[in-house]
């Protein structure tokens, strides 16, 4: 009689499942993110563009998924938007030259067996889950139809490879959008999942805009997560392991700026995102330099005052914030690697005060013992006759940012076998 109910619940689950277009996963199988980026509300810096209004328009937004998969999805976020998101239509194809998308590889997205979603302010949904076999590596076209006036309330203001917005119509499952407008940014597109085997998973490289590459070449990947996907996918044989991106440009730990703190969006960025097994964290070298920060204003002039002069921070404060971090993802059984903070000496906001609280941050990130390991980015960087300002070929030119070969050297820098280690050990849990 026992089995008889248990089975009936079984089958009831799984016929609500199938309504619900949610198809549970098979058995040793997962999803795991392939692909994210950091959302946040436009960022309101002098100087910077104003974000778009869409109506009746078509957003087609190229990502690189870092493992490989057939079965897909995707989530949208309407994180910091104040009113309901419409969307008409959403499609997924293989990405092609520019706008263009590989023919007979494009894929209707569907929410709930719907063609269309409406989000709720403040909340993500997911995609129904479709057949499309990525590569590693390869690129994909994630393009939505927005059929009304349409402020872009949760973006990502520096993609890794340039979005394109139509004219007037639907485009999302047109191979080329004509006349289209090329655009530094992706809006909405907060996470790509792959349906994978229970041993992938995934590590989140969370920082700012050294996580997030500026001073990279939008499409060339060579941000330093993007290199460590790189490394990673190059070792035939081995456990796959997505690295998805979670900085943002100008972020900081402790307060809100460019994007809500690290502390405020820790859960939505990393504890939310599926098959997270690790956590690598630059950050901190904003909230030292801010308070030292005169901004340029778009006529050119430099602000006499400093805006942010009331936000020092300690090295407990940074210290304390990073423990937050740790002992919240801890929570969640994701291991935490610690990336000591790069050189900055010669910087716009530099200053010797913050120089020696950058230095007994990372003495802390080396000595504590509070991360599962430590990634010495500093080390890799810094000239060793100057240890406060970066080796010549590392420098972009502002002093802060490191340049090609420098985002090349910290990829480099990372041990691949302390990443697997925490892998193997996560899913024999």
């Amino acid at each position: 009689m026992l089995k008889t109910k248990s089975r009936g619940v079984l089958i009831f689950l799984v016929v609500i499942a199938s309504l619900a277009g949610a198809e549970p996963p098979k058995v040793h199988e997962h999803w795991v993110s392939t692909w994210s980026a950091a959302m946040h509300a436009p960022l309101p810096f002098p100087g910077l563009p104003p974000s778009p209004v869409f109506d009746n328009q078509t957003v087609r937004m190229t990502v690189r998924p870092t493992i490989s998969g057939a079965r897909i999805r995707i989530r949208l976020s309407n994180a910091f938007g104040t009113s309901a998101l419409k969307i008409g239509a959403a499609h997924i194809a293989i990405a092609a030259q520019d706008s263009k998308t590989v023919p007979e590889s494009d894929h209707a997205l569907t929410f709930g067996g719907a063609a269309s979603i409406t989000i709720a302010p403040g909340a993500p949904v997911l995609s129904d889950a479709v057949d499309l076999h990525i590569s590693q590596s390869s690129e994909i076209a994630v393009s939505i139809f927005l059929p009304s006036k349409t402020p872009s309330t949760t973006v990502h203001f520096w993609g890794q490879h340039k979005s394109y917005i139509s004219g007037p119509g639907d485009f999302s499952g047109k191979v080329e959008m004509p006349d289209a407008t090329p655009n530094a940014s992706w809006y909405w597109l907060a996470d790509v999942e792959v349906l994978a085997s229970d041993q992938a998973g995934a590590v989140v490289t969370f920082g700012d805009s050294i996580t997030d590459g500026v001073g990279a070449t939008q499409g060339d990947y060579t941000d330093w997560p993007d290199l460590l996907a790189n490394r990673l996918n190059s070792e035939p044989g081995t456990i796959p392991l997505a690295v998805v991106n979670e900085g943002i440009g100008g972020n900081r730990i402790l307060r809100d700026g460019a994007g809500v703190s690290a502390l405020a969006r820790l859960d939505r960025d990393v504890l939310a995102q599926p098959g997270i097994v690790s956590l690598i964290v630059l950050e901190g070298i904003n909230d030292i330099g801010w308070p030292h920060m005169k901004p340029k204003l778009p006529n050119g002039t430099i602000m006499k005052e400093a805006p942010f002069a009331s936000e020092l921070v300690t090295t407990q404060e940074v210290i304390m914030g990073l423990q937050q971090i740790i002992d919240r993802a801890h929570q969640h059984g994701i291991s935490v690697f610690g990336g000591t903070l790069t050189p900055y000496e010669g910087a716009d906001y530099y200053s010797q005060d913050g120089e020696a609280t950058r230095q007994a941050v990372n003495q802390w990130i080396r000595s504590s013992g509070a991360f599962e390991g430590v990634i010495d980015f500093d080390a890799a960087l810094r000239d060793p006759g100057h240890p406060g300002q970066f080796c010549k070929d590392y420098d972009s030119g502002d002093h802060l940012h490191p340049s090609a070969a420098g985002y090349k050297a910290m990829a480099n820098a990372i041990d691949l076998t302390m990443l697997r280690r925490v892998v193997i050990s996560n899913t024999k849990k």
